[in-house]
């Protein structure tokens, strides 16, 4: 780790929630008994204000700022994907939580039955975790959600959030745009996209990076606006010697969650990622993967690689609650352990330029207004409004 500088604090349970006990380390096990004093709880932000997207759709740095350090070694994994699908579950895993352990919190929150019921999200914007090999974690609030676009669309149907800059838009097209403009921030900021749906036949997720793909084009990676800064005071002769590089794209995989025992076979498999390969062949999300140089950071866990193919793909079973035998049930854990060692180990394309964690986030803001502002995307939301527009993607009610 670059610096002398102590590792701040770990995020694991959502700070303010955590009430008695010692908060445990890494895997929630054992560790760190002292984290709970009422002076940690004291100086720890709350958990509403830890989200780096708030309810007005602006970037806020200042609070997960603290925790990270100059540190260039580290990874980030992003998450999208519709609600319920189980999106802060793989998140939880890829952390490391063990939920086995009596009166830990995951470090993201979990849709409850009662949060199911009242057809209500549980995240919202960005919520931001790091681990302790310094992964960062991005979990997200969920697309083509009923319930994000009621909580945005006033009395006239017009939208409560400025997505465009200048621009007022009814909110239909808003949650559309906001869709959008959080898997252009993802995809221009993280390692690794977990792309997330629930079945085999939900190819709605395919659609939104398909478009990202295409919309993403001037959107800059986190290493280029630091080094933009330092080349307007450079001589042309070090500008001359700056390498080419290609527009940087992180690394997608698509994960199909609560596949059924009917579903859950070879063949559907082998056609899924056929499927998927020949709906992204176009797609730089293939082009990329033939780049030379890779990302692995070294402090992650290196174990099995995930299938060699130029698609990223993995199915996880439906946990079944009602049904006595164990196996389904191993079965459908052994699967999200199996994703989190395979995500941690694979490569995954570096930013054009070393960064360190705290340069990451501050520069992470600002591709957020590059995102705000592209007109690419404003000519795209210009040509739904004068097509007519209509929500074409299912909603779903929570």
């Amino acid at each position: 780790m670059a610096g002398s500088e102590p590792s701040p604090k770990i995020l694991l349970a959502k700070p303010g929630l955590v009430t008695g006990g010692p908060v445990a380390g890494k895997f929630g096990r054992g560790g760190g008994g002292d984290d709970d004093s009422p002076q940690l709880r004291s100086r720890l932000p709350s958990v509403a204000s830890l989200n780096l997207l708030s309810d007005s759709w602006d970037f806020h740095i200042d609070r997960f700022l603290p925790f990270l350090t100059e540190n260039t070694d580290f990874t980030v994994i992003g998450v999208i994907g519709p609600p319920g699908v189980g999106k802060s579950t793989i998140m939880n895993e890829l952390y490391g939580f063990d939920s086995s352990s009596p009166g830990m919190l995951p470090p993201f929150a979990i849709q409850s039955e009662e949060t199911r019921a009242m057809a209500r999200h549980c995240s919202t914007g960005i919520e931001p975790r790091i681990s302790t090999e310094r992964i960062i974690l991005l979990d997200t609030q969920p697309v083509f959600s009923a319930s994000v676009l009621a909580e945005m669309m006033r009395p006239d149907g017009s939208s409560t959030i400025s997505v465009l800059s200048g621009e007022t838009l009814s909110a239909e097209l808003a949650h559309e745009l906001i869709g959008i403009q959080l898997a252009v921030l993802l995809a221009s900021i993280c390692h690794i996209l977990l792309v997330v749906s629930e079945g085999v036949h939900d190819d709605s997720l395919w659609h939104l990076m398909l478009t990202v793909d295409l919309l993403k084009h001037g959107i800059s990676d986190p290493s280029l606006m630091t080094s933009s800064l330092s080349q307007s005071s450079s001589s042309g002769l070090e500008k001359d010697k700056l390498p080419e590089h290609e527009e940087y794209m992180a690394t997608p995989v698509f994960v199909h969650t609560k596949l059924q025992d009917q579903d859950f076979t070879p063949s559907n498999f082998v056609q899924l990622r056929k499927a998927l390969m020949q709906y992204f062949r176009p797609s730089s999300f293939v082009r990329e993967q033939n780049k030379p140089e890779e990302h692995v950071s070294s402090s992650l866990v290196r174990g099995s690689q995930m299938d060699s193919n130029l698609i990223k793909f993995y199915a996880i079973p439906l946990k079944k609650k009602d049904e006595n035998p164990s196996a389904q049930h191993e079965s459908y854990v052994s699967a999200l352990w199996k994703l989190r060692d395979q995500i941690l180990s694979m490569k995954s394309p570096s930013f054009t330029r070393p960064v360190s964690e705290r340069e990451w986030l501050k520069n992470s803001a600002k591709i957020w207004e590059q995102v705000k502002n592209s007109a690419t995307i404003l000519e795209y939301c210009r040509t739904l409004q004068h097509s007519g527009f209509a929500a074409k993607t299912s909603l779903t009610f929570y």
